[in-house]
Parts: structure tokens; sequence; C-alpha cells
């Protein structure tokens, strides 16, 4: 999402790191650019004048002049203005008798729904609760249904539908079963309309009187850009909101959208949601989203969603064969599994710090999940005595491989040597043991100039 608006920046601050000492005319200089910078991504105008104005007071203080590198000292000055405008990181709060309601508001199209059943998961397998949903759009043709599937997919509970009842009394069925069947959290997913208007107001205004939700949660999709600030302002002043979730931001949305809300609504954002599938939404960290903006990646988030994803019977069983010097296209296709529930692999690459720089190698390397599917397709149309001797794959063995796979030789002779590539780094970690790991690192493993994976 913010992708534009990290080249922009990285290119403004590269040019300011290039000097030795900065002047005020300097600092001045590249907050110009910053400041168009922030509005050609989207963000509003007031946003963009608080914030360069509280840069531009820190930069041109002595402790940038006098700094050894005052171009790296800018840059920590942005940073930290950055996540003073994202604001604190606020959690879902549950500091009320069980069941807490939690109505969910938006737009149509926003991806209410889909959120909705998205924090229900999340609160099953993270917080541990017990969570009904109960969907009260009864305009939209089978939204009713579809939050029932979407409960069965988060394998959570799902009010039951009765056609011809009004959202206030959906509502505040659900929170009679709730208190009746020992929910700790009841989800209410509202109507919405194609605009804000009276009646969509009113709806909801009545459900939040009936039930007096603990959390009420404005789903904004971030591709509307501006006009996104514009409902979440609407929402705030007419029904009064407590957190903001920001959906589709693996799109290419300009980003201005994130960093206007919390200034605009004075609002926390709660939650980011990126594709379709249930797993696909995180916590918002202000700290680590101004890092991606401003190329310094997100490890951090890269590692949780690492430990979210990884099988742990099966990395130990890798991590055994490991240990004996063993690895086979078995085990290959197993990474190439571990590595897709990660979800979208540019995502996954962009959290690493200085991607940004290799931006253009990246799109050119084409990287997708369908480039990992082929791959394991590739290993699929083996033999079994095949996958755990690689040596007995020749010419017209591969021949056939391709033809099952759906692709060329060559694609089957670069899967090879990529697996020979992984299989020797293998072999050196074995030998080398826990002490030799250490004393030497992950140089060590390969050899001067050694080749990339992938061939």
């Amino acid at each position: 999402m913010f992708e534009s608006l990290s080249t922009r920046l990285g290119d403004i601050f590269e040019r300011l790191k290039r000097r030795g000492a900065l002047s005020e005319v300097d600092v001045s200089e590249a907050l110009r650019e910053v400041r168009v910078a922030l509005l050609e991504a989207d963000v509003a105008l007031p946003v963009v004048k608080d914030f360069v104005a509280k840069v531009k007071e820190k930069a041109v203080g002595q402790d940038v002049v006098r700094s050894i590198t005052p171009g790296q000292m800018v840059v920590k000055i942005v940073h930290d203005c950055l996540i003073e405008t994202l604001g604190v990181g606020e959690p879902l709060n549950f500091q009320a008798t069980p069941p807490v309601p939690v109505l969910m508001v938006g737009l149509q199209g926003s991806g209410k729904t889909t959120t909705s059943a998205k924090i229900a998961a999340r609160l099953k397998t993270v917080d541990r609760k017990k969570v009904l949903l109960a969907s009260l759009d009864i305009y939209r043709p089978a939204a009713q249904r579809q939050l029932e599937i979407l409960a069965g997919q988060a394998e959570v509970g799902s009010l039951p539908i009765l056609m011809g009842e009004k959202p206030v009394a959906i509502a505040r069925r659900a929170m009679d079963v709730g208190r009746r069947e020992g929910y700790d959290v009841v989800i209410l997913d509202t109507a919405g309309r194609l605009h804000i208007d009276e009646a969509l107001m009113a709806e909801v205004a009545e459900v939040r009187d009936a039930v007096h939700p603990v959390e009420t949660l404005l789903v904004v999709d971030s591709m509307t850009g501006q006009d996104a600030v514009n409902v979440a302002r609407d929402f705030n002043e007419k029904i009064g909101v407590t957190g903001l979730v920001l959906t589709r931001v693996d799109g290419d949305a300009r980003g201005g959208a994130a960093l206007s809300m919390r200034a605009v609504t004075g609002r926390p954002i709660k939650f980011l949601g990126a594709g379709e599938k249930l797993d696909a939404l995180e916590v918002f960290h202000p700290d680590r989203v101004a890092g991606r903006i401003l190329g310094m990646g997100d490890v951090v988030s890269l590692v949780e969603k690492a430990m979210d994803s990884v099988d742990q019977d099966e990395a130990e069983k890798l991590a055994a064969k490991m240990a004996k010097g063993k690895f086979d296209l078995d085990d290959m296709a197993s990474q190439f599994r571990q590595i897709k529930k990660m979800g979208d692999l540019k995502g996954i690459i962009g959290m690493l710090p200085g991607v940004g720089k290799i931006k253009k190698q990246l799109d050119e390397a084409n990287i997708d999940t369908r480039m990992i599917n082929r791959q394991e397709a590739i290993i699929l149309s083996m033999t079994k005595a095949e996958r755990k001797n690689p040596d007995l794959i020749k010419a017209s063995r591969k021949r056939r491989i391709a033809a099952g796979a759906g692709v060329s030789i060559q694609d089957v002779n670069k899967l090879l040597k990529q697996y020979q590539q992984m299989a020797d780094v293998m072999k050196k970690v074995s030998k080398m043991g826990k002490k030799g790991l250490m004393r030497h690192g992950l140089p060590g493993l390969f050899p001067p100039g050694g080749g990339r994976f992938g061939g």
C-alpha cells in the first residue's frame, strides 16, 4: 500500500545521507519534497501541514547540525513523527461482562462481512475466545448466508437466520443467545450502503443504542483514498467509533488514508486486512508501519508471520534431517508449502529492510506464488523413488516429469539445480555442527562469490 510513498521518501533521504553536513536550507528543501510526496500519496492537507511542521521544528535544531550523520538523524525524526501521526496501536477492549458486543460498521463493499469473520477467527485462535457472529444485513441478497458460511470456515458460532426479522431484533436476539450459551464475544455485522445516508445512520444508531457495544469498528477500504477519510469522519461524528480497520492494504492504494485517519478522527487503527483468506489480518503496529514506509522493513511482523505459519512437527523433522545432512525433494516440497502458508511472496519480501533499493530487480524477477506452485507441481510429477533419489532423474525421466507438470525441461533442470544447491548447504550444516555454524556464521555455508538459489 505504501510502495509509491516509500519510494519517493527513500529517494529524498538517500540524497540527504550523501551530504556531510546539513544547513537549514537543505532541511527545508527536503521537507518541501516530503510535503509533495505526502500530498501525492493522498494524505489530507491539514495532516501534511501538521506533520511537516513537527519534523521541521525538530530537524532544524542543533542536534541534527552537530550529528555525525545528519541525514540519518533527519530520517529518525521523520520516523518518530510518522509514528506519532499514526497513533498508538490499541488492542480490542474486553473489559466488560461477557458477552462483549462488537459492532461492525461501514459502507457496502468495504469488506465488512469478511473482516467480521477474520476478527472472529483471530479471537478464537489467538485470544481463545468463544465468538458468535450475527448478520444484521437484511437488504443485500445472501449477506446473512455469506456470514454463516464464513463462520463455519472460521469454526465459530453463527446466529441462526430468521427471515423477516429486523436488524435491532436480530442484535437483541444475538446478545440473548450469547448470554445463554456462554459466548465471550458477539460480533454484529451491520448493513452497509453505497454511500452514507440518513437511513443507514439511523439504523446503526438504533442498533448501537439497543446493545451498547464495547467496540464499534469502522471498516474502510484503503483503495478509496480521501473518500475513506471522509467516511471515517462522518461515522465517527454520527455514530461514534472506537477503532478503524483498513482493508485491501495489499492493493496499490497510495497509503494516504492510513496516515490521515488517525489524525482526522482521533480514533486508532486496530487492524489491517490484506486478501480474502481468514488469516489475512494484521494487528496495526504504528512503529512497524512507519518502518515499512521508510524502507526499514518490518522484521518483527515477518518473524511473527513465520511462527504462525510454520508447522512445528515438519520443522522438527527437517531439523533432524539437516543434522544428518539429509535433504530430499519431498523436504523441498514441504518447504514450498510452508512458504505458501505465509501468504503473498511480495508482501513477505517487502518486510525485509532495504528492499526498496532493489525494487526494480524484484519486479523484473516476477516473484509470485505461481512460481512456487509450478516448482511444487514439478516435484509432484516425480515418482516416490525419484523424490528420494534425484540422481535417478535422467533425460527421459525429465521429459516425462516436464509433460506431467506442464512445464519445459529447462524448468525441471532449474528446479534440480536449486535442489542441489540447497542439499549442499544442508550437508555443510551437518559437517560444521552447531559450534562450527556459530563460529563461521552463514557466510561459512557458501563458497566465496557462490551461486544464487534458483539458478
